[in-house]
This record gives structure tokens, sequence and C-alpha cells, in this order.
């Protein structure tokens, strides 16, 4: 009976936990930790961000994303240009070198959500689709933090290093 209580329990916990290294897995890529924050009304963008593991020995790239949530989605970078913080429009894409890590977050590489149709509201994941050069795409669900947070609650831990 107690070995029976205890695997219960532990199902329970692994359930109720939140995912978090290798949240998706598309090929040799590890989609992890896929997020974005919550919006007030009547916002019109919104950054979304994710750690991509590329395990594999050939170079990708994320190409696109699409959310039926915005009515236009890009990807972008922001970078320091003469003391001026500048958002840059990636119409290459961004590249996902073979056996590297590439996260996208505040203030760097992030999907752009524009034209926004409703605010993203805090606590109710909203669905992204991905998509890749050579993998192709996945459907990932992006935890939605607070308005402002640097990170979604829980989502310290990065893989390895950052390429940005």
């Amino acid at each position: 009976m107690r070995f029976l209580t205890r695997t219960l329990t532990a199902a329970i916990l692994f359930i109720a936990a939140p995912a978090f290294a290798g949240d998706y897995t598309l090929g040799k890529l590890e989609i992890d930790q896929p997020w974005t924050r919550a919006t007030p009304p009547g916002a019109k963008a919104a950054g979304g961000f994710v750690t991509i593991v590329n395990g594999g020995e050939e170079d990708d790239r994320l190409v696109s994303a699409e959310a039926a949530f915005a009515g236009r989605v890009e990807l972008h970078t922001m970078d320091m240009t003469d003391g001026v913080m500048k958002m840059r429009h990636l119409p290459d894409g961004i590249p996902v070198p073979a056996g590297e890590t590439v996260n996208l977050a505040p203030g760097g590489l992030h999907v752009m959500f524009m034209e926004l149709e409703e605010p993203i509201a805090e606590g109710a994941p909203v669905p992204v689709t991905l998509t890749f050069e050579k993998a192709g795409s996945i459907e990932v669900e992006m935890s939605v933090a607070k308005p402002g947070a640097p990170a979604p609650e829980g989502h310290g831990h990065m893989h390895g290093e950052s390429k940005n």
C-alpha cells in the first residue's frame, strides 16, 4: 500500500509540475520554455520568447511564426545603436547553429506579435506555430507571464550558452 501511495503521489506531482527542459521536440531541435507576457487592453503588440537547442549536426533557421491572436507575426532583434535601443525585423529568420542554444529573450531576439486582436490574458497559454527551414513546423503553447515580467514564474533554468 505504501508503494502505491508513493507512486500515485509521484505521478500527481509529475502531472502538476510545469514543463521545463525539452518542452517540445522537433527532429534534433528542443523548443524549451515558450512564453509571452500579458498585455493591457488596447495593446497592439507583444513579444514571444523561447529557448531553442539544436542537438543535431546540421544548422537550421527559425524562418517564421504564426499566431491566430495576431494579425501579423515577425521575427525581430533588439540592439543598442548609438545609445538607443532599436528593434529590427529579421526577414531571413534567426539562425539556429548545430550544437548550439539560441535564446529568444526580452531585449534581444524575439517573436513579435503585432496587430493583436485582443489582449493576451495572464495564465492562459496561447498557441503559436514556429517554422524552421529544415526541421519543419511545430505548434507550441506559450505560457503567459505578468505584464513586464523578465521571465515566466518557475523558468529560471536555461540550457547552455545563449547565442543572440
